[in-house]
Order: C-alpha cells, then sequence, then structure tokens
C-alpha cells in the first residue's frame, strides 16, 4: 500500500494520476491511501469522494510541442480517504499491516511541529505530520514489521533527508528507543524528490486541472526501489540542478508575480495568465529573469540551462488553458519568499557571486524585515 499524507489538488493530478497510468499500462501498483493530517472539515466531501470506486476526474490541458490538448481521465488509484484523527486506529492498523511506501504533500509549514507533538501520546493521533508519521513507524517497528520507502512530495531542498533528520529529532525528544532510531535510519528509506507540475484549479469534490508538463525526479540511492514506472518519473544521481532551477525560476516567477498582484489591490479572480497579458508586467518578469536570475546561476555555470528553464517557465506561464489564481499562489507567502527568493540571493552571494540583484534582494529584505 502507498499511504499518502495530504489532500492537495497537486498529489491527485501528479503522483495518483501516473499510479493510474501505470495500472493502465499493466502495472501491478499498490492501492493509495489518502490521509488528511489536519482537522478541517471542509475536506470532508474530498475524503468521501476517495472512498469512491469511480474515482475522480482529473482534466490535462495546455500546449504539448505546440499543439493545444485537452483530456481528462478517471482516476481510480486511491482507494480510501482516512482523516488521521477521527480514524486513528484503523490508520495505525492499515498503516502497520500494509503500508509499503509514503508519500507526503504537507504544505510550505509541513514539516513544523508544534510542542504539544514533542511528548508522546498513544491515545490519539498527534496533530502534525511529522509526529503521526513517526507514531506510525513506531508501531510498525514495534511489531517488526520491514521498514517503508518515504517519498516526500514538498518543496524542501533534500526533503527526504530533512524529513528524516526531523523524525529522528522528534524520537530523541519523545525519549524513544535507540533501537528503533537504527531501525530508521537503516531499514526505511529516506528518498530526495523533487515534483513539478502546475495544478491550477481543484475539481469538486475531488480532482483537479492541471498542464501537461509534469516530472517526478528522485534522487537515487542503494535499494531504492520505486512502486511503479511513468514516463514523468526521472531517477537521477543528484537532485540539485533540478532543484534550484524550479525553485529559483518557476517558483520565483510565481512568488514574484504574486507581490505585484498584492501590490496592485490583490483582485481575487486575477490569475498569472493574465498578469502575462500585461505587457508591462510580462516585460518586467522577463528582465528580472534575464538581469538578475540568470547571472545568479551564470555563477553556478549554469546560465544555459537557466536560460532554457526561463525560456520553458514563461511558456507555461501563459498556458492559454490554465486559471492559475494568485490568490492562491500569494497563500504562506512570507515563507516561500524566504525560501525561493531569499534563498537564492543567499545561495548566489555563499558561492561568492557578486551579482547585484537588486530586485530580489530588496524584495527578500522587506520580509526579513516583517519578521
Amino acid at each position: 500500500m502507498i499511504v499518502q499524507f495530504g489532500t492537495s489538488r497537486f498529489l491527485q493530478a501528479h503522483v495518483d494520476l501516473f499510479a493510474w497510468e501505470a495500472s493502465l499500462a499493466g502495472q501491478d501498483v499498490p492501492p493509495i491511501t489518502i490521509v488528511q493530517v489536519s482537522d478541517d472539515a471542509g475536506r470532508a466531501g474530498r475524503l468521501k469522494a476517495f472512498d469512491d470506486p469511480e474515482g475522480f476526474p482529473v482534466l490535462i490541458r495546455g500546449l504539448e510541442h505546440g499543439v493545444p490538448i485537452e483530456r481528462q481521465t478517471q482516476v481510480r488509484s486511491v482507494k480510501r480517504g482516512l482523516p488521521a484523527g477521527r480514524d486513528w486506529n484503523l490508520l495505525c492498523t492499515l498503516f502497520v499491516d500494509h503500508a509499503a511506501y509514503v508519500v507526503s504533500n504537507s504544505g510550505d509549514a509541513g514539516y513544523e511541529i508544534p510542542d504539544g507533538d514533542r511528548t508522546r501520546r498513544v491515545d490519539r493521533s498527534p496533530t502534525s505530520f511529522c509526529a503521526i508519521l513517526l507514531e506510525l513507524l513506531h508501531r510498525r517497528w514495534a511489531v517488526r514489521a520491514p521498514g517503508v520507502t518515504i517519498l516526500p512530495c514538498e518543496l524542501v531542498a533534500a526533503n527526504g533527508a530533512t524529513l528524516r533528520a526531523k523524525l529522528l529529532g522528534l524520537a530523541r525528544d519523545q525519549g524513544l528507543e535507540s533501537d528503533f532510531l537504527a531501525w530508521l535510519e537503516s531499514d526505511c528509506l529516506w528518498v530526495n524528490t523533487l515534483v513539478d507540475r502546475i495544478v491550477s484549479a481543484p475539481l469538486e469534490p475531488a480532482g483537479a486541472v492541471a498542464e501537461p508538463y509534469a516530472l517526478w525526479a528522485i534522487e537515487d540511492q542503494p535499494g531504492l526501489r520505486m512502486p511503479f514506472a511513468h514516463p514523468s518519473i526521472a531517477i537521477v544521481e543528484n537532485l540539485e540542478r533540478h532543484e534550484r532551477l524550479k525553485l529559483h525560476i518557476l517558483n520565483l516567477g510565481h512568488s514574484w508575480l504574486a507581490e505585484e498582484w498584492d501590490s496592485v489591490g490583490a483582485d481575487p479572480a486575477a490569475t498569472v495568465r493574465g498578469m502575462l497579458d500585461d505587457p508591462r508586467s510580462a516585460d518586467r518578469l522577463r528582465r528580472l529573469f534575464e538581469e538578475e536570475v540568470v547571472p545568479g546561476f551564470a555563477v553556478m555555470g549554469w546560465a544555459q540551462q537557466a536560460r532554457d528553464y526561463v525560456a520553458m517557465t514563461l511558456e507555461r506561464f501563459a498556458n492559454p488553458y490554465l486559471e492559475h489564481r494568485l490568490a492562491d499562489i500569494h497563500g504562506h507567502h512570507p515563507i516561500k519568499v524566504a525560501k525561493r527568493i531569499a534563498a537564492f540571493v543567499d545561495w548566489v552571494d555563499g558561492r561568492g557571486g557578486d551579482v547585484p540583484m537588486p530586485e530580489l534582494r530588496a524584495l527578500a529584505r522587506r520580509y526579513e524585515e516583517m519578521h
């Protein structure tokens, strides 16, 4: 079984869709159980929809090699949805008895651990993703079940290694057994991954609208065996270049547009494509990429890769079939600015680059001063 933490529309149009397409290609793909970490009652309809054997729709719309396409797939890889808080005992049983893989997309603040989860409680579900996963893994270890392969999809550098460090630190805080800590490190695989697909809108009660482009880059390691193969999955030796290009071009561009959108009134209906239809906004974004972002990548010797990725990004932003709302992109904006913009400036400076980057530095500084 694949246990997926996070009900996001992104995973529905990415991992869940890939799994179903792999099944249609004749592969033996483990079923997916989706776990809702939060107690958000507004997700009840979505969780119920995950139980429907008819599945949920994913609509792919956009340009593929310059040709407009539109295709809809009814995704049936997900077999059930569970709220961690209300179905804790069932989740524990399923995880201990059947889990082989973990996939997660817990959001920009998903690895944060509240103080209440620093002390172990076995009579109820913890509240945070990290604490929930740790407790489930501990219960699996306690019955001498095999380790699992953990494939986090959060946009965090070295997300597998980062998540492992978070759980090991929490396990020590909770005073858990040294043998269990050793099992986490030796028997479980913590895989660094990178996901890339613009998923612009949800469908109700479940499903999503997404662009044709998709990537799930997986950093190889000894013993890694993926739950399925797919044309959009790439097993690579090192993720850093993929991570940096996506984070500091596509995601940086999104956050820059979100900042512009907020500064001119934050129209809730405004979209990325709509902003790029404005020649002034489109020109400013192109100049930002050309004059500040590409020179930063040039310090690393990646100028041409950055130019190519910028061209692809601008084409994806201008997709006439996606309504990617800036209000959605603006969520958790200060955290995103820190990861996408301030971290880029620090990365370039740390490599000895002498790149002015006045606009990026000003934006990073604005949010540093706020916090």
